[in-house]
C-alpha cells in the first residue's frame, strides 16, 4: 500500500471505531484507538497482513474487533493499554514541567506586563504603581489579590525600594528594561516580605512551605511504599500461579480461562510507573531538604548584616533578599512537583482497579493452596551463588559486576525481566545481574536462572523473536518490555508520532500568537539616502563641477620623458608563394645609434649621430 493510501485507510479505520465506541457509551481518545488498531494488526490470531491491500470486509473486520476489544472493560489488558496511553500523554519531568508553568505564569500575567511596559509619561502615575504592586503579588504567588493584608505588605515593601516620586524615571526606560525591572522589583518585594515573616512583623498569608513540603512528602512517600508494596505482591502471586500451571496440567486445564497473563502484566506495567513517581518523589526531598538548609543558612546572613540598623546600602541588602526570593520559589516548584506526583498515582490508581473485580482475595487465597509464592528477591537470593561459565561460550561476551566498569549503567533489554522466561513462559522474572549479563549485538540482556541463561546463549536470536511475538499477542507487552522500536514500522500510523517522546503520544499542537512593537528602537531614517543610480550620478557631476576645474599633471623621477602607450595592429595574414628559382642576397642591417637625447649636465642638448652600420663589402 502507498504511503498516502496507507494513512487515509488508517485513519478512516480510527474515525469509524472511535463512533461506533461513542456510539456504545464510550467516549475514547484517538491516541487510545490508534493503539487499540494497531494491537489488533500485530496479533498473529487476527490474520492481518500489512503488505496486502486491506479489502472492505478486511477493514470491516479490524473495526469490529477493535470495537470488541475496547468494550471488553474487564479485560486486564484493555486498562493496561490505557493506562500506558495515560501515562505517556500526561507524565512529564521535572524540567518540563517547571518550563510549562513558567510558560502559563508569564501568559496570565502578560496583559498586566503590557500595560505597565507601553505606559508613558503621559499615564497617571499612581495607576501604574498600582498594577506594579499588582504584578509582584502576582508573581511570588504569596497571597491573593484579594488579600487585603498581603496587599498592604506588599505595597510598603515596594516604597522602600521603588518610592511614587521615582516612577518618572522608571517611565522613561525602555519596554526591556521595564520587564527586567519588574521581575527584580517582585523578587525584592518577596525577599522582604520573607524577612518581615521570619522576624514576625507580617507574612500572615505567607504559607510556611518548608514545614508543608515535609509533611506532604512524607505522606507522598507512605502512599506510593503500600501501593508499590500492594501491586508487588500480586505481582509474585500471579506469577507462582502461571508457574504451577506449567508444572501441573490439571492446574492448567483449571487455571488456563482465566487472564493471569493479562492480570500480571497488568500490575507490572503498574510496578513500573509506581517506581518511576517514587523515584522522583525521592528527588525532591531531597531538593526540599537541600533548599531547607540554604534557606535557613541565607536567613541567617540576611539578619546578621542588617541587625538593628536604622538605614543600609542596597548594593549590600539586595542581592540577599533576591536569594531568599530565589529560594522561595524553588520551595514552590517543589510543592507543584509533589502535587503532580501525587495527582498522577491517585489516577493511575484507577487502572488496577480490574484486579479487584477479576481476582478477589478470596478467590486468589484459595487458588495459591499449596503454591509457593515467592518474591522477587528471593529469587535473586537464590540464584545469588550461581554464575555462568564464560569458558562455555566461545564466541558470546559476558559481562559480570566485578569485571565491568559502570556494571549498574549498562541499559538492560526487556526492562530488566529474564529474556528467556517472557517468550517460553509469558512470564515477567526480575533477571538477576549477578548471574551474568550476555552482550548480543550490542544489547544486553539478564536472565532469571543459570539454566535460562545458557538456553538463551545457545540461540540469542531465536529467543528473541519469540519474545517479538509474544509482544504481538499481548500489545501491552510492547511498551513494558520497551519494545516500541521493533514495531514501529509494522503500522505506519506509527510514524505521525513524536520519535522525542513515547510513541503513543500524538505530535503537541497549541494555537499561538505573537505581537511586537511599532517601533522598538528609535527611528534612524537616512534622509540622503537614494536608492536611483541615476540621481546618484547627477549629484556626483554637481558635485564635480566641471566647468570651473582644470586638470593638472606632473612628472616625477620615474614618469620623466615616459609615458605609457598601447597600439592595435591587425596580425599579419599567414600567405606563401612559389617561384621557378630560390634566390637570396645579404645586405648590412642599419644600426644608428643617436647620443644625448636625455640630456646632461649643460642646459643645452647635444645629440651625436653614430652609424654603425658594416660597409656592404665586409657582408
Amino acid at each position: 500500500m502507498s504511503g498516502e493510501r496507507t494513512q487515509s485507510v488508517i485513519k478512516r479505520i480510527i474515525r469509524q471505531v472511535g463512533l461506533e465506541c461513542a456510539a456504545q457509551g464510550q467516549s475514547l481518545s484517538e491516541t487510545l484507538v490508534a493503539f487499540m488498531v494497531k494491537a489488533v494488526v500485530l496479533d498473529p490470531r487476527n490474520d492481518f497482513n500489512m503488505d496486502r491491500i486491506l479489502t472492505e470486509n478486511d477493514m470491516q473486520d479490524l473495526v469490529q474487533l477493535c470495537v470488541t476489544r475496547l468494550l471488553d472493560t474487564a479485560n486486564p489488558s484493555l486498562s493496561t493499554i490505557k493506562m500506558q496511553v495515560y501515562f505517556d500523554m500526561n507524565y512529564a519531568n521535572r524540567d518540563e514541567l517547571l518550563s510549562e508553568q513558567e510558560r502559563v505564569l508569564e501568559g496570565k500575567l502578560a496583559p498586566l506586563v503590557r500595560d505597565i511596559t507601553e505606559s508613558g509619561p503621559q499615564e497617571d502615575m499612581e495607576d501604574v504603581y498600582q498594577k506594579i504592586i499588582s504584578y509582584a503579588l502576582l508573581r511570588s504567588g504569596l497571597g491573593s489579590p484579594a488579600d487585603i493584608e498581603a496587599v498592604r505588605e506588599v505595597t510598603a515593601a515596594l516604597q522602600s525600594i521603588l518610592s511614587q516620586t521615582e516612577m518618572i524615571t522608571f517611565i522613561s526606560l525602555s519596554k526591556k528594561d521595564k520587564e527586567q525591572q519588574l521581575k527584580d522589583l517582585a523578587m525584592l518585594v518577596s525577599g522582604i516580605r520573607l524577612y518581615n515573616k521570619q522576624c514576625q512583623k507580617g507574612g500572615s498569608s505567607i504559607d510556611d512551605l518548608p514545614d508543608i513540603l515535609n509533611k506532604a512528602i512524607l505522606s507522598a512517600t507512605q502512599t506510593l511504599d503500600e501501593r508499590l508494596n500492594s501491586c508487588q505482591l500480586l505481582a509474585y502471586r500471579y506469577t507462582a500461579l502461571l508457574e504451577s500451571m506449567q508444572e501441573d496440567p490439571h492446574r492448567h486445564s483449571q487455571l488456563h480461562s482465566l487472564k493471569l497473563k493479562e492480570a500480571l502484566f497488568n500490575v507490572r506495567q503498574y510496578e513500573a510507573f509506581l517506581c518511576i513517581l517514587q523515584s522522583n518523589t525521592i528527588t525532591s526531598a531531597q531538593e526540599v531538604e537541600s533548599l531547607n538548609v540554604q534557606f535557613e543558612a541565607a536567613m541567617m546572613v540576611l539578619k546578621n548584616t542588617v541587625e538593628d540598623k536604622i538605614s543600609i546600602e542596597s548594593e549590600e541588602v539586595f542581592p540577599l533578599f533576591r536569594e531568599l526570593s530565589k529560594l522561595w520559589t524553588s520551595f514552590q516548584d517543589e510543592m507543584l512537583v509533589l502535587r503532580f506526583l501525587t495527582n498522577m498515582a491517585n489516577d493511575l490508581q484507577q487502572f488496577v482497579e480490574v484486579q479487584s473485580q477479576l481476582f478477589p482475595e478470596e478467590m486468589l487465597t484459595s487458588l495459591l493452596e499449596g503454591v509457593t509464592v515467592k518474591s522477587d528477591e528471593e529469587r535473586m537470593q537464590e540464584t545469588m551463588g550461581t554464575k555462568v561459565d564464560v569458558s562455555d561460550f566461545e564466541n558470546q561476551e559476558w559481562l559480570f559486576p566485578e569485571t565491568t566498569d559502570n556494571f549498574d549503567q549498562l541499559l538492560i533489554q526487556y526492562h530488566g525481566f529474564c529474556a528467556h522466561s517472557i517468550g517460553v513462559k509469558g512470564i515477567t522474572l526480575r533477571g538477576n545481574p549477578a548471574i551474568g549479563i550476555l552482550n548480543h549485538n550490542e544489547k544486553y540482556y539478564v536472565f532469571s536462572s543459570k539454566e535460562a541463561a545458557y538456553l538463551f546463549a545457545q540461540d540469542p536470536d531465536k529467543f528473541i523473536q519469540l519474545n517479538v511475538e509474544k509482544a504481538k499477542k499481548y500489545a501491552e507487552l510492547i511498551q513494558l518490555l520497551e519494545l516500541r522500536h521493533q514495531f514501529e514500522y509494522l503500522v505506519p500510523h506509527a510514524q505521525a508520532r513524536n520519535a522525542n517522546r513515547d510513541s503513543l503520544k500524538p505530535p503537541p499542537k497549541r494555537d499561538s500568537g505573537t505581537q511586537t512593537d511599532t517601533h522598538i528602537l528609535p527611528p534612524t531614517i537616512v534622509t540622503s539616502y537614494e536608492w536611483n543610480e541615476w540621481e546618484l550620478r547627477r549629484k556626483a557631476i554637481k558635485l564635480a563641477n566641471l566647468r570651473r576645474k582644470l586638470t593638472h599633471s606632473m612628472q616625477t623621477d620615474l614618469s620623466h620623458m615616459r609615458r605609457e602607450n598601447s597600439t592595435q595592429v591587425y596580425l599579419p595574414k599567414d600567405a606563401g608563394t612559389q617561384t621557378k628559382r630560390d634566390n637570396s642576397s645579404n645586405v648590412p642591417k642599419p644600426q644608428v645609434f643617436l647620443k644625448g637625447l636625455r640630456g646632461g649636465p649643460s642646459p643645452t642638448t647635444h645629440m651625436v649621430a653614430v652609424d654603425l652600420t658594416r660597409p656592404l663589402d665586409e657582408t
